[in-house]
């Protein structure tokens, strides 16, 4: 019966398979999520969605295809009346129906419901006519009335559906969006190799249960050191000119990069790489960095992320003295061939969408330089560009 449900969200790429869609038909055989809109939600999201960048999508679909058996949660909402019919053929006693054709019937009931919220100006709680909590009106929550419409509770007696997936807390996470740190790191966890060095701090469970019994029971404990993502990184950001509209987005991934790598090193530059770098923007005309010390001093395995719109005259790349800050004694393309001569594992991530790099051309000639490794600063492009890093 979830077969379109499925269809759907294959349709809108939400990447699950026919073995998921069985997980969730073996799910709801076995009553997980019996009669409830919201543990419903929970389980198909658990068991349709591998990938959390998709779960705004399976939200969006999820509201399409369910709105209807929803339970309004806001006493101005138009009522469904016929979705009422419904749930009371199945729940209601026959006793109770009569009760409530004593009363004029679900076109008298629907009616004086119309009145009341015309009429009620605020909170009630007990009593007998007005809408509100733990009293006898057909109208509210918490309270008893056989023929009644429960308005407002999301916990209680019988649950109600709440609209979870309307709130679409994950649609941050969608793969084409610009980033936020949290985002930044989600992605990068890709470039992840786990090493353990360091002093033994951490507790190693599995040879202390071996020795423990080993030793007839006395406890023996060992230890091991922690463990770090070992990946080492350079890191180049762009800073000034255009790359000022880009600040905040530079900022996050910066942030997210000093989070997630231990063996982070960080060096500014503007526009193209050339001789010299620069660790403080404040300083950069009196603090400056060789780019040679910075091939001397940093082994081969570092992998390197340059950062930056790649938009500036052609000159800048391809020329002697192109550089618009001083006179550079050899273009930028010599100087970044050298650096990726050095350090093979490179790419570069541009904050300018995608759909916009042909009409740029320095930014065809460093996409070239850096041999197609260039990316766009979405999830979807950090998440490919930490793959190009691994291969």
């Amino acid at each position: 019966m979830f077969i379109s449900f499925f269809l759907e969200l294959r349709a809108a790429k939400v990447l699950t398979s026919l073995r998921e869609y069985l997980t969730l038909i073996e799910g709801m055989q076995k009553h997980v999520a019996a009669f409830d809109i919201d543990d419903f939600y929970y389980l198909s999201r658990t068991t349709l969605v591998k990938d959390e960048r998709h779960l705004d999508r399976f939200d969006k679909v999820f509201g399409h295809c369910f709105k209807g058996i929803e339970t309004p949660s806001d006493p101005k909402t138009e009522l469904p009346e016929e979705w009422l019919r419904k749930l009371a053929e199945r729940f209601l006693t026959d006793e109770e129906k009569k009760q409530i054709e004593a009363l004029g019937g679900w076109e008298k009931l629907m009616e004086t419901l119309r009145q009341r919220l015309t009429e009620q100006k605020e909170r009630h709680q007990g009593g007998g006519k007005w809408i509100g909590t733990a009293g006898t009106s057909p109208f509210g929550a918490e309270g008893y009335n056989p023929e009644g419409i429960r308005i407002g509770q999301k916990e209680g007696r019988n649950r109600s559906a709440v609209k979870v997936w309307d709130k679409r807390e994950f649609r941050n996470l969608d793969d084409t969006v610009e980033l936020g740190t949290r985002n930044i790191k989600l992605a990068l966890r890709r470039l992840r190799q786990f090493a353990r060095e360091g002093a033994d701090l951490e507790l190693d469970l599995p040879h202390t249960i071996r020795a423990t019994a080993h030793n007839a029971g006395w406890l023996d404990l060992h230890m091991v050191p922690e463990r770090h993502n070992a990946v080492k990184l350079l890191l180049f950001l762009d800073v000034g000119g255009s790359m000022e509209d880009h600040v905040r987005i530079c900022e996050e991934l910066f942030s997210a990069a000093r989070g997630e790598f231990k063996h982070l090193v960080h060096f500014y530059f503007h526009n193209c790489l050339y001789d010299t770098v620069w660790k403080d923007s404040r300083r950069r005309h009196v603090e400056q960095v060789s780019t040679l010390d910075i091939l001397r001093t940093y082994d081969p395995g570092h992998r390197i992320v340059l950062v930056g719109d790649a938009s500036m005259s052609p000159y800048e790349i391809e020329k002697e003295g192109g550089s618009v800050e001083r006179w550079n004694d050899e273009s930028g393309e010599a100087w970044m061939r050298r650096l990726l001569d050095s350090y093979p594992k490179a790419i570069w991530l541009n904050p300018v969408p995608e759909k916009y790099w042909d009409g740029t051309t320095s930014i065809g000639m460093i996409r070239r330089l850096m041999e197609d490794r260039m990316f766009p600063l979405t999830l979807d492009g950090i998440d490919r560009a930490m793959r190009a890093l691994t291969r």
